[in-house]
């Protein structure tokens, strides 16, 4: 245990400032390799859609396509001359464009330079979103034909219903035809914007040479207004099972229902316990019930994804048609004789050993340090976070991993979905009885 807790205090503190114009920068020295990899968060995710699904995804995905009068050429050449990296992403709740450069000035300043303006600038060229929409329409298609993304986007659904939670952040073949270069400018200039952005930073800069990065990639943003935080979720009042009929050899099965929102302190107590229920692989008893005790699956998973407001709680196997029921049932009964009993003393050891074990991995490298700092800036969590996360895992007793999964997980509300053999068309609701599956 000295091992660990010496890990914990060796994370290095975070540095915090604001730029000019606004921007929140997290900040940590790492100056053993000549790297600086930078997380740029806006909250300009799929839940700002609207009516017009897939619009977030879109217009993050034309940001690298053109900016100012550069083309998606120019800029890419700009980067790959100073061997710099663009990443761009679009979830439910931000858009993320990261960068990862060598730190000399010479290779460092003009990837700065391109990322700079692609947030500031981006043209949205007729002709790059005529490509880009087709691209994210083929999308779609392969989507349409992929078990396990009917499922999650069947799932979304059920669970959130009308919130834009629901919505699925690729669009829909008729919203993405139905956006217009002006709806992209218009969101561009709403959410792309200083008060709706979070600057993560590592890399091999001392503080002023930091400040100065930060000031030339998103001192030029727009201030904007901040928006405001996405609508509460209404509670799921009842179960549900739904059964969407797909020509597979296997069905894909999603169980779950609404977790909890970043920031919750009842988050470390669940992580926790799902470690032991369903989220370390093989050994989790999930997958001892599922795969290796009765070989219906080769692995079934739990997690908790949690979001600016709830987000999911989830359960996911893969199981040959045939065995569908047996395996909802096994699974339904499993989850309820965990939330009943909470896990045994040796096993809640064993898998607080292993989060904290693994804790040096998981901020292992400048790109996962930076990541980790993404998520604190983005939903605001505690400066210390990272130094007391093993603290706050070794402080978890097992009565309170007990109490606060049974406050928090209801066995006989869950939402599950089932896609491949069987109707296509929802079940009743799923009643308290232990041998019915339950939704997911």
């Amino acid at each position: 245990m000295l091992l660990v807790s010496n890990l914990a205090t060796a994370v290095p503190a975070i540095q915090n400032w604001r730029t000019a114009n606004g921007v929140p920068v997290y900040f940590i020295p790492a100056p053993e390799l000549p790297m600086v990899d930078v997380q740029i968060l806006f909250n300009a995710g799929s839940i700002r859609d609207g009516a017009q699904a897939g619009l977030a995804q879109l217009t993050n995905a034309l940001l690298e396509e053109g900016a100012g009068d550069w083309s998606a050429d120019t800029i890419a050449d700009r980067l790959d001359r100073v061997g710099a990296r663009l990443t761009i992403s679009s979830r439910r709740d931000a858009a993320t464009v990261s960068l990862r450069s060598l730190s000399d000035p010479q290779y460092l300043q003009p990837a700065v330079e391109a990322v700079a303006r692609l947030l500031k600038e981006p043209t949205f060229s007729p002709e790059a979103l005529g490509r880009v929409r087709q691209q994210m329409l083929t999308a779609l298609r392969e989507r349409a034909q992929s078990p396990g993304a009917i499922a999650q986007d069947a799932f979304f659904k059920a669970l959130y219903g009308d919130h834009p939670y629901g919505s699925p952040p690729e669009g829909t073949p008729a919203s993405l035809e139905a956006i217009t270069r002006a709806d992209l400018e218009r969101f561009h200039r709403r959410y792309y914007t200083a008060a709706n952005a979070v600057m993560a930073m590592v890399g091999a800069l001392d503080r002023p040479a930091a400040e100065q990065l930060a000031n030339k990639l998103v001192g030029e943003l727009a201030r904007g207004e901040p928006v405001p935080p996405p609508p509460p979720i209404p509670a799921v009042t009842a179960g549900q099972t739904i059964r969407i009929a797909h020509p597979s050899s296997q069905s894909h099965i999603l169980m779950g229902q609404l977790g909890v929102k970043r920031g919750d302190p009842d988050y470390y107590a669940l992580f926790l316990g799902n470690h032991v229920l369903g989220g370390n692989g093989l050994v989790s008893q999930l997958s001892q019930e599922i795969r290796e005790k009765r070989g219906l699956a080769y692995g079934a998973y739990s997690a908790f994804s949690p979001m600016q407001q709830a987000g999911p709680f989830l359960i996911n196997l893969q199981t040959r048609n045939d065995q569908v029921d047996t395996a909802l049932q096994v699974t339904q009964t499993t989850l309820r004789e965990f939330t009943s009993s909470g896990s045994t003393a040796q096993a809640l050891e064993e898998a607080r050993q292993n989060i904290t074990g693994g804790f040096a991995l998981d901020l292992a490298g400048n790109g996962k340090l930076a990541g980790a700092l993404g998520l604190i800036a983005f939903y605001g969590l505690p400066l210390d976070y990272l130094q007391n996360y093993i603290g706050m895992i070794n402080g978890i007793t097992l009565e309170q991993a007990k109490t606060t999964w049974q406050r928090q997980v209801q066995p006989d509300k869950l939402i599950t979905v089932i896609v491949g053999g069987g109707q296509s068309t929802p079940s009743a609701p799923v009643n308290a009885s232990p041998v019915k599956p339950a939704g997911s």
